[in-house]
């Protein structure tokens, strides 16, 4: 049985199978996914509140930070809170309307402002550290605002388009999703009707915006390493590593971990063991994304401190 786009849907629901099937590991599933939840949120919204309340940190590097950090809570909202309730309420169903929902976030924020805001960020340190002299007539506050709108709007229309393509599908009535949350390509796999189009524009968007957005981001990184070993003195090198250093390690964290799941999911059919690896790069990477940047800069440490001792 399956049903067509259309009204009928919106009493659809689908089965998030979860994590494990062991109900005996439950209660430690819940446990893992609240406290790295509330890890996240408050992680990220000291870290936005520290820019906000601090002027020493109204620069374009830490601009895009707070923004990095919306979309971080943005992201786990969008899927953790439902795994929450699951789990409490025992119940694995989730609606046809809160499935997309769940993907539109999940590809406005993952698909497309992360990439977009990480690769903002690798050319703000490009510049800084290739154009030092130049820096603050560049990044003014004009171009980081239009940066970080450009970021927006983009990743809005591919979301509107990603979720206007899939409501086009029909599904059947029994579907189970072996994940823990609505993912679009796991959902496309399991559409009764023909989704070959909708694969295609996956493939040309991955192409487009990963795929382009990671070739920007090491052409910038050849262009700072290159001008990193032109500088003459040892103290002055690892003074300008310092400076994209925590950018670097949330970059490779977050392409690392998201290639490796989807890398590995091309090669193994175990849709159980990829949706216990995605966890690294939907749960794992936006609660350590604050301690980097935290633990590696002075000045967000010095305004934690100052905006702690405010309170």
């Amino acid at each position: 049985m399956h049903i067509e786009p259309g009204n009928d849907s919106q009493q659809l629901e689908f089965l998030l199978l979860g994590l494990v099937k062991d109900t005996e590991l439950q209660p430690l599933i819940f446990g893992f996914f609240l406290s790295m939840y509330l890890v996240t949120v408050l992680g990220n919204l000291l870290i936005i509140l520290a820019v906000i309340s601090d002027s020493h940190l109204h620069m374009s590097m830490y601009f895009f930070l707070s923004n990095l950090s919306f979309v971080d809570i943005c992201f786990t909202s969008a899927t953790i809170p439902k795994i929450l309730v699951n789990i409490q309420t025992q119940s694995k169903a989730i609606t046809y309307a809160g499935c997309i929902t769940q993907i539109h976030f999940f590809v406005l924020y993952f698909f497309g402002l992360d990439d977009l805001l990480l690769s903002v960020m690798a050319y703000d340190r490009y510049v800084a550290i290739c154009h030092p002299l130049h820096y603050m007539v560049i990044m003014n506050h004009r171009l980081c605002g239009l940066l970080v709108l450009v970021s927006w709007v983009v990743s809005v229309l591919h979301a509107l388009l990603q979720s206007l393509m899939l409501v086009q599908l029909s599904f059947c009535s029994d579907l189970e999703i072996p994940h823990f949350f609505c993912e679009l390509n796991q959902l496309i796999q399991h559409a009764c009707s023909e989704a070959f189009l909708n694969e295609v524009v996956i493939y040309i968007a991955s192409f487009l915006l990963g795929g382009g957005l990671i070739a920007g981001i090491l052409y910038s990184y050849c262009k700072i390493v290159f001008s990193i070993r032109a500088i003459s003195s040892a103290q002055g090198k690892y003074k300008s590593f310092s400076t994209y250093a925590s950018h670097l390690s949330v970059v490779s964290l977050f392409y690392c971990t998201s290639l490796g799941v989807y890398l590995s999911s091309a090669v193994t059919q175990n849709s159980q063991s990829t949706a216990t690896a995605s966890v690294m790069y939907t749960v794992v990477t936006p609660m350590l994304n604050p301690s980097i940047y935290s633990l590696r800069n002075k000045d967000i440490k010095l305004a934690l401190r100052r905006f702690c001792e405010k309170e």
